[in-house]
């Protein structure tokens, strides 16, 4: 583990995800486990806590990057505090999900998938929020829906969570 250390420049981060490894340490079926109490300390997965996790547990790094990229809860990309789901539902999307996207697109320069460069938001487009009657709709961590979306509407709810 001293070559992610040099990679991370962070010694103490390396021993708080080793903490979170030790109680599962040999045992595979804890993976979902240590992936969540990992991604919560680091704030996502980057290669060098998935090579610390598969030794750890004593399984392969295939199969850790399987599980990350299987459950969508897991993120290998650095992830913003605010977390904006787009809704691309049938509704949503005959209403405007690609006006609320644009609108977003041009307010934050990000595209689905991108956190900003101040890691204050995650934009992404997402299947359904089950807001249909409120389309078209987002999500903002995970809680704040916001429907019923105009372009001039748009900057006011991110406002919120600056």
């Amino acid at each position: 583990m001293v070559a992610c250390a040099s990679n991370i420049g962070d010694d103490e981060l390396i021993k708080q995800l080793d903490k979170v490894i030790d109680p599962y340490r040999g045992n595979p079926g804890g993976l979902i486990q240590v992936l969540t109490k990992a991604q919560g300390l680091v704030g996502y997965l980057p290669k060098w806590v998935q090579v610390q996790i598969a030794e750890g547990l004593g399984v392969s790094l295939q199969e850790v990057y399987g599980v990350i990229t299987f459950y969508a809860f897991f993120s290998l990309i650095p992830r913003g505090r605010h977390k904006i789901a787009v809704c691309a539902g049938t509704a949503c999307y005959v209403k405007g999900t690609k006006m609320v996207l644009n609108t977003i697109r041009e307010l934050l320069h990000i595209k689905p998938g991108q956190t900003t460069p101040d890691s204050r938001y995650t934009l992404e487009q997402v299947r359904c929020i089950g807001a249909c009657g409120l389309a078209p709709a987002m999500i903002i961590d995970g809680k704040d829906v916001h429907g019923r979306l105009e372009p001039d509407l748009i900057p006011a709810v991110l406002e919120q969570y600056a």
